[in-house]
Formats: C-alpha cells, structure tokens, sequence
C-alpha cells in the first residue's frame, strides 16, 4: 500500500507540473499573437524599426555637408580639400512590389520580391594597400585578401580587375606603380616578385632576382629605375625599370635583423617614392624616420623620430612626393597623414582614428598624382579616400586675391576728404 500511495503522490505532482507549462505555454502564443497582430496594423513601422541603424548612419552621411571638409580650417587658406571616397561596387536592390518573401529567400538573404538571378558578385575592398595611377588618370588598388587588382574611375564608379586566376596568379599583393608607359608593376610578397604587366594588363615578365618579400614600389621614370622595398631584408632594391629588368645596387645593409639605426641603413622599410630629380625618399619603419638618397644612392639626411603629436612619427608606412617637392607620410599607428619640407619642416597634417572624411582606421598608404590628388587606403574600412591638394602656387595666388580684396575693400570704406574752407573777403 504505501508504494501505490507513493505513485499516486507522484503522478499528482507529474499532472501539477504539465498543467503549469501548457498554462505558461498557452500564455506565451497569445502574447506573441497579440504582438505579431500589432505589427501587421504597422508595417511602415516595423521596417522602420528595423532599418532605424541604417537609417540613421546614412542620414548622418548625407547631412554633412563634405565642402567643409579642408584643411587647415577657414579661413585660413585652404591647401587640402575632402574630395570623396571608394570602397566598391554599390549595391542597388531591386524590388518587385506586391510579393512577399518565402521563407527560404528571408533564410538566404534575398530581398523580398527579388530572386536569385536578380544578384551578381559585388567586389569590395578589404584590405587595399598600393595605389597607382595611368595616364587616363584611373586609379589601381592592390588588395592583399582579394587577390586582385582594382582600377577605378572615381568619377563615375566604374572598375575593372586584374584578378587571380585569370589574369595573373597573386598571393599577398602590396605595392603598385606604373612608369610613363602604363606599364603595371605589382609587388607580391607571398610569391616573393613583382610581377609586370603591359599596358593592355597583358603578362609581361617577372622580378625576383634578390627579392624576400617585396613591398611598395617606386618608379623613377626620367632615370628608368624601379625602387623595391623589401622589409624582411631591410633593404631597398633598385632594377632597370625596362627588359630585362636587371638588378643595379641595393640601399641599405642585409642581415642586421630589423635593429640597425645608422644612417642609410634600415630597419623594416615599408615605403619608397622618387621625387623629380631622382631623389629618393625611404620610410625606415621601425625607425621611425624618413631616410632621403640622391639619384645615385648616396645617402643626404635623415628627419622624424618616435613620438606620438603632429610631426612624430609612430611607424611611418606610405610615402610621396608632390610637384613642390613635399614629402608625405602615412603613419598607420596615428592615423595620421602628415606632409614635410625636404629637410623635415612639418607643414601640414590631417587625420585621427574614425570612419568619417579625413579620419583613418588602420593607414596603410598615401599618394599624390600628377592631377594634386591625394589618395590614401586603409585597411579595416576597406576603403580608398580621395582628396585634392592646392598647390603652392594656387595658395600664392589665392593669397595675393585676398590682398587685392582686402585693399580694395579698405579702399572704398576710407571716410570722403572734408570740403575745402570758405574763403574769407
């Protein structure tokens, strides 16, 4: 008797707890009813909900107003100007109103009303790093995790690639130049060359002789030489820009291990440019410096040392030159991009850590083409920023209309010269 007395305790308890869970179960569908019911009263509402982050980031995108974007601020001259950016293909959704989304599209991520024939690939920027320009003035960015090369016309948004596979073979491209042919050079340190391509983007021949892991390239045109910089050696090598590529000489000195400071050695190179008299400009990395070379490799000067403020340097990365012969450094811990005299006068800076004009995240490179226009990449937002440099000249002239201005305004407020006295008889 008392197991059966057990059993029944047991089986009231059992019927206790079920009864309390079809209860809570019960309660639960007729919140989510009610809840699901009010939101097909407001749809225009749910998906505003929904999208409200978007939303909310693209609506402060278009409220600003990018013209303001220049530096140094008004009204002081302007010498650099926000121009725009590029990051990829945009992707437009196509709609058909009036369908609704299966289940298995919202699962696969298709738009409603849309259907899988609708998309194509849309190539993006990940991790862009060299930059070049033709003489159509299109843009070419090496990007490392893509295996590819893009060229941009950021005017129209228009690209075409050079990609893996079918174009060529790449493995972890870095630097990008072109001569006063198109003639492409691209640096591949996981294949250990740098691989050259015509003007029509056709295979040309490859440059290996020497190389460990081959970064950013420079391009001396007047002189024919290909500067490649090679961080693992510490070197910077330099070759006939033209078949058969030989190699000429090499700056630096091998096998320090990345610990040498002496002048015209380097530790961890990771940019080169060539100003128009030959002169060549290193970013020495680690030492966070710039090294300057003449035309022949003899070593000039040294400017830059560690620190954190405008004029310092926290690992130095992209360098170039622009037609007044300034220097311009990347400097991908400050996220900064500063720009110097020859002899290291700091002249102008822009730049801080974030995702709006003129802000980088991860600076990896800096150019400025024949047209003053200023082109950076960095890494995490996959992104390539375009801005336009005035030139010393434009800032002359600019600086003379505002005297002219000035003294005409100055001119026309002076107080009318008081009437001659009365003549006395």
């Amino acid at each position: 008797m008392p197991a059966v007395r057990n059993n029944s305790v047991r089986y009231g308890i059992t019927c206790r707890i079920l009864s309390t869970v079809l209860i809570t179960v019960l309660i639960l569908i007729s919140i989510t009813a009610l809840f699901a019911k009010d939101k097909k009263k407001d749809p225009d509402a749910q998906k505003e909900q929904s999208d409200s982050g978007y939303k909310d980031n693209r609506k402060l995108w278009e409220s600003l107003d990018l013209s303001k974007f220049v530096w140094p601020n008004a009204p002081a001259i302007t010498r650099i100007r926000y121009t725009g950016y590029w990051s990829g293909e945009k992707f437009v959704e196509q709609k058909q109103s009036g369908k609704k989304s299966s289940w298995m599209e919202r699962l696969s991520g298709i738009a409603t009303g849309s259907t899988p024939s609708d998309f194509k690939q849309r190539w993006q920027l990940v991790t862009p790093n060299g930059i070049a320009v033709d003489s159509k003035n299109l843009i070419y960015i090496a990007d490392s995790k893509v295996r590819a090369i893009f060229i941009v016309n950021p005017e129209t948004g228009e690209y075409s690639m050079i990609k893996n596979g079918s174009d060529g073979r790449f493995k972890w491209l870095i630097g990008l130049a072109i001569d006063d042919t198109d003639r492409l050079f691209a640096a591949d340190s996981g294949m250990k060359h740098v691989v050259v391509f015509d003007k029509n983007h056709k295979f040309e021949g490859a440059i290996s002789v020497g190389l460990v892991e081959p970064g950013s390239l420079a391009i001396d045109n007047d002189n024919r030489l290909l500067y490649v910089a090679d961080a693992e050696q510490d070197l910077v090598l330099v070759y006939d820009a033209d078949p058969p590529f030989n190699l000429i000489r090499k700056l630096g000195k091998p096998g320090t291990d990345h610990t040498s400071t002496a002048p015209g050695e380097f530790a961890k190179p990771a940019g080169v440019a060539v100003g128009k008299d030959g002169t060549v400009f290193v970013s020495d990395t680690w030492n966070n410096r710039i090294q300057e070379f003449d035309a022949d490799g003899t070593f000039i000067r040294t400017f830059g040392e560690a620190g954190d403020g405008p004029g310092y340097f926290a690992r130095p990365k992209g360098i170039s030159i622009d037609g007044d012969g300034h220097v311009w450094v990347a400097d991908a811990v400050q996220e900064r991009v500063q720009v110097f005299t020859p002899e290291g006068q700091l002249l102008i800076y822009l730049g801080d850590p974030g995702l709006l004009p003129g802000q980088f995240q991860s600076l990896t490179n800096v150019m400025v083409d024949k047209n003053n226009r200023v082109l950076t990449t960095e890494l995490y937002p996959g992104r390539l920023q375009l801005f336009r440099y005035y030139t010393d000249s434009e800032a002359k002239a600019e600086l003379d209309l505002r005297n002219a201005e000035g003294k005409k305004n100055a001119t026309q407020k002076r107080p009318a010269s008081s009437s001659a006295p009365a003549v006395k008889d």
